[in-house]
């Protein structure tokens, strides 16, 4: 019994339509010239500012044993970590999400007797579960950035975060703050205040969200604190003046201290550098046990990079700051191609050599064709080189 029209057309609305190749997951897209060529030129830029200030390059893999990766410092990463088996040792293995956990492993075994400080940089892909951000939909991200290791002073994290200060002004970015937070500090308060674990979540939700009404009502003995605290949110200068006359118990100033005197340092190495201080912020990569910084430019809510004290695998103190192209290379000029030069049929190898030398790309000719100067329009080239001589076609 042959098909009905009736049944052909039942049978097309239930069969998945035509698989496309180019459907790509869920998060993942396809670089294509411009955007390729200034993310690669952009990162070369960067990463020319870290080797500047004496951070040597490291290249850690894209995929670990899940085993390594996911301790120490990569601890925190575990939900957003993509995992597959290896198929020879049958063990579970992850995608980076992250990279700097990879530095604290390494800090601690490959590079352990290595003179300190010790500063590195890094460039490379990391896969999250879930985009970064809110208003972001890609899983595959590019990370840039430098990490200190050993020192544990005001002054490292200020050079730190200095470096990347220099690194996008070299690449163009414009308005960038540097808001300034310490995530170990309201733990500490609430334990050394005695807050009740019960009413802790509760505190900690209406800090987070900067409610002064709700801050009130669960903060009990420490709510005129606290809300002093909420206060002293702003511009660094003015956050520094309030903090330093709230009074606190001797570990939670000691911890708070610790900020004021990072933002001191950071000011004497830039100073015309935009700065703001939260000091009951607490969000972050969990990883973090100090002073932490997150980047961002005047009117966008993308974050540009964010940073912070850590430890390293053997509790080493470390000091890092982590980047990202695929956000700042949104917010400057593509970088221009170079100019063309079609090569006619016998044009001068050595001429177009040093055409190449100056900054021009050469194409050579696929064919014997007689008319150099169309095809060389067709391929998008500014210049025709015959023989010896160049010739501008505009």
């Amino acid at each position: 019994m042959t098909d009905t029209p009736c049944g052909a057309i039942a049978r097309s609305m239930t069969e998945d339509p035509p698989f496309s190749p180019a459907l790509l997951p869920a998060g993942f897209v396809d670089f294509l010239t411009p955007d390729a060529r200034t993310e690669a030129e952009g990162v070369a830029t960067l990463m020319d500012v870290f080797a500047s200030h004496g951070y040597d390059r490291v290249r850690p893999p894209l995929i670990e044993f899940e085993d390594t990766y996911l301790a120490g410092a990569g601890a925190a990463l575990a939900e957003q970590s993509f995992r597959v088996m290896d198929p020879d040792t049958r063990r579970m293995m992850v995608l980076r999400p992250d990279i700097t956990p990879q530095i604290a492993r390494m800090a601690a075994t490959r590079v352990a007797s290595t003179p300190r400080p010790l500063r590195v940089s890094y460039a490379g892909v990391c896969v999250v579960v879930s985009p970064v951000a809110a208003e972001e939909s890609s899983r595959q991200i590019m990370q840039t950035g430098i990490e200190l290791i050993g020192p544990d002073s005001p002054e490292a994290d200020a050079e730190v975060m200095s470096v990347g200060a220099e690194a996008l002004e070299r690449l163009g970015v414009k308005d960038v703050s540097f808001d300034l937070t310490m995530p170990p500090f309201i733990p500490a308060l609430l334990e050394e205040s005695k807050v009740p674990e019960a009413r802790r979540a509760a505190l900690m939700r209406a800090l987070d969200r900067k409610d002064s009404a709700a801050v009130a009502e669960q903060g009990g003995a420490l709510a005129s604190t606290l809300i002093a605290l909420l206060e002293a949110t702003g511009l660094a200068e003015h956050a520094v003046a309030r903090l330093t006359e709230i009074a606190l118990p001797p570990k939670a100033r000691a911890v708070l201290d610790r900020l004021v005197d990072t933002v001191a340092a950071l000011r004497e190495q830039c100073p015309n550098l935009r700065m703001t201080v939260d000091p009951v912020e607490f969000r972050g990569w969990k990883y973090h046990t100090g002073v932490c910084v997150t980047l961002f430019t005047i009117g966008r809510s993308e974050e540009l990079g964010r940073g912070g004290r850590y430890l390293c695998n053997d509790n080493e103190p470390a000091c890092g700051l982590t980047l990202r192209p695929d956000v700042l290379f949104r917010m400057i000029p593509p970088t221009p191609a170079r100019p063309r030069v079609y090569l006619a049929p016998g044009a001068d190898r050595r001429e177009a050599a040093r055409l190449r030398t100056q900054g021009y790309a050469t194409l050579a000719a696929s064919s014997l064709t007689t008319e150099p100067e169309a095809e060389a329009r067709r391929l998008g080239c500014s210049h025709v080189l015959r023989g010896t001589v160049c010739t501008d076609l505009s």
